[in-house]
C-alpha cells in the first residue's frame, strides 16, 4: 500500500507543479509616457477590467516626465509584477519609445496604446484575438468606419488628421481607412521583420511599419470612439506634422535618404530665405558692401538654424539650458569652415555677375553639406 502511494506521488507532484506555474505570456501593452501621471491608475483599472482572462503585461516607457509618472509607476510596478517600466534619458520620440518597449517583451502579440485613455481599451480584446487567432498580423483601431468616431478632437485636429491620413494613403501598401492609428495590435515576429527599414521618425509607427515590412501584412480594422482627453496634456505640436511629412518623403524615396537629412534641408531652405532677406537689408537697406553684409547675414542664419534644428530637427536630442548655449557655441564653430567658403564663393559670384541673390544662394549651397555632416556628429550626438 505504501509503495502503491510512492509509486503515485511523483504524479501528483507533477499535476500540482502544472497547477502552481504561471500562466505563459501571451501580450504586452506599450503604453508611451511623458506627464501622464493622473491618468496611469486609471487606464491599468480599465485594462485589468477588460483583459481578464489574459496573461498580459504593461510596459510603460517614459521619457523624462517630470510629474511623477516614472515614479509612480515604479511603486505600482513593487506590488503589481504584469507591471513594468523603461526610463529613457536624453531620447525622445512616441514612435522609438514603442519600438524600445515592444523590444524589452517576451510576449509574441504586442498592443500600442496611449496613456491619455483616448483609445478606448474595451476593444483590445477583440484587436487581440484577430491577431491571436491567425485571421491578421495587424489589428487596428479606426476612427474612419461605421461605428467609429473622433469625437475627442476638435474639428481642425480632425480635419488635420484626415489630410494626414490621405497622405499616408500615398506610401503604404496596405487598404487602410486609419493608417494614422496609434492604437494597434500586432505580432512581435512582423515588427522584428520590419525593424532594419524603420525610420521611427516622428509618432506615427504603423504607418512606418506597414511601408517597411518586407512582405505586406494582413490587416483587419476594428471601429472605436476617440474619446476626450481627462487629463494632462496633449504633446503634439506643429512640428510633430514636419516630422511626418519627413517620414513620408523618406518613404517615398525608399529609404534611401535618411529623414533627419530631409529635415535638416528644410530648415536650411528656410534659413536660405532668412539669410537672403538680411542679406538684402544689411546691403540695400543698411548700405553694407557685399562682403560685410554676406558675414552679418551668415551669422544670424547660422542662430536661426540652430534653433529651429534643435527644436526640429534633433527634437529627440534637444538641448536645453547651458547645454543649448555650449551647442550653439558648437555649432557655431562647426559651421565656421562652411561660412568661410559660403562667404568667399558668394563674394566671387558678386564680383562676376553682380546679382545679389544668385551669390547668397551660390554660397549658402556651399556650406550646406559640411553643416550637416559636423553638426550632426559633433553638436548633437556627441554632447
Amino acid at each position: 500500500m505504501d509503495q502503491d502511494l510512492r509509486l503515485e506521488r511523483p504524479d501528483l507532484d507533477a499535476a500540482a507543479g502544472a497547477a502552481a506555474r504561471p500562466r505563459a505570456l501571451e501580450l504586452a501593452l506599450i503604453i508611451p509616457t511623458l506627464n501622464e501621471h493622473d491618468n496611469v491608475r486609471p487606464l491599468l483599472a480599465a485594462l485589468r477590467g477588460t483583459l481578464a482572462g489574459l496573461s498580459w503585461e504593461a510596459i510603460f516607457v517614459d521619457d523624462g516626465s517630470t510629474d511623477g509618472t516614472a515614479e509612480l509607476v515604479a511603486e505600482i510596478g513593487r506590488e503589481d509584477r504584469s507591471v513594468r517600466l523603461i526610463r529613457r534619458h536624453r531620447r525622445r520620440g512616441l514612435a522609438s519609445a514603442l519600438v524600445d518597449g515592444a523590444l524589452a517583451t517576451a510576449a509574441p502579440i504586442v498592443a500600442v496604446i496611449d496613456a491619455d485613455r483616448q483609445h478606448d481599451e474595451a476593444i483590445l480584446p477583440a484587436l487581440y484575438r484577430a491577431v491571436a487567432s491567425g485571421e491578421a498580423e495587424v489589428a487596428v483601431g479606426t476612427r474612419y468606419v461605421d461605428g467609429g468616431s473622433m469625437g475627442g478632437l476638435s474639428a481642425a485636429r480632425t480635419r488635420i488628421s484626415q489630410l494626414a491620413t490621405r497622405a499616408a494613403a500615398i506610401v503604404t501598401r496596405a487598404s487602410l481607412s486609419d493608417p494614422m492609428s496609434g492604437f494597434f495590435v500586432i505580432r512581435q515576429s512582423c515588427l522584428l521583420k520590419a525593424l532594419p527599414r524603420l525610420s521611427t521618425t516622428g509618432f506615427k509607427l504603423l504607418l512606418d511599419i506597414l511601408v517597411s515590412s518586407p512582405q505586406p501584412l494582413r490587416v483587419v480594422e476594428l471601429p472605436y470612439h476617440f474619446r476626450c482627453r481627462t487629463a494632462g496634456e496633449s504633446k503634439l505640436d506643429s512640428l510633430v506634422a514636419l516630422q511626418f511629412g519627413a517620414m513620408l518623403v523618406e518613404k517615398l524615396a525608399g529609404g534611401r535618404v535618411p529623414p533627419r537629412l530631409i529635415m535638416f534641408g528644410a530648415v536650411g531652405t528656410l534659413g536660405l530665405l532668412v539669410h537672403l532677406v538680411i542679406l538684402n537689408l544689411a546691403l540695400n537697406g543698411l548700405g553694407f558692401a557685399f562682403a560685410t553684409s554676406q558675414v552679418i547675414a551668415v551669422a544670424l542664419t547660422i542662430a536661426f538654424n540652430f534653433y529651429l534644428n534643435n527644436r526640429f530637427t534633433y527634437r529627440d536630442q534637444r538641448l536645453h539650458g547651458a547645454a543649448a548655449i555650449r551647442g550653439l557655441v558648437s555649432f557655431y564653430l562647426v559651421c565656421g569652415l562652411g561660412a568661410v567658403a559660403n562667404v568667399g564663393v558668394g563674394d566671387l559670384v558678386f564680383s562676376s555677375e553682380h546679382r545679389w541673390w544668385l551669390a547668397g544662394i551660390a554660397g549658402a549651397a556651399i556650406g550646406a553639406v559640411w553643416n550637416y555632416a559636423a553638426s550632426s556628429f559633433l553638436t548633437w550626438q556627441n554632447r
